[in-house]
């Protein structure tokens, strides 16, 4: 669930509280026990990822690993074809 912060304004109190969105609770400052609070606005926190899987870090060392193994073979099956060694060979 969402949190929201609310001002009393009354006192000027800040609190944050959390509920649905579509819901509108029945608040009272904590400090003054007035009933007459406002919601606040506010820029919001973006998206927040939670739990693995989400990062792009997490694709990168699988995609790095595959890459790799990639170049490696690449390169080894390159060797091979431009081999130019004749007759009695130690690298073959």
């Amino acid at each position: 669930m969402p949190s929201y912060d609310y001002r009393c304004q009354n006192c000027g109190h800040v609190m944050e509280v959390v509920h649905g969105m579509n819901e509108k609770p029945e608040l009272s400052c904590p400090s003054c026990e007035s009933k007459n609070m406002v919601k606040l606005i506010s820029g919001g926190t973006g998206v927040i990822f939670k739990g693995s899987g989400f990062y792009v870090t997490d694709y990168k060392k699988a995609a790095s690993k595959s890459n790799e193994k990639e170049s490696s073979t690449a390169g080894t099956a390159t060797a091979e074809k431009t081999h130019t060694c004749t007759g009695a060979c130690s690298h073959s």
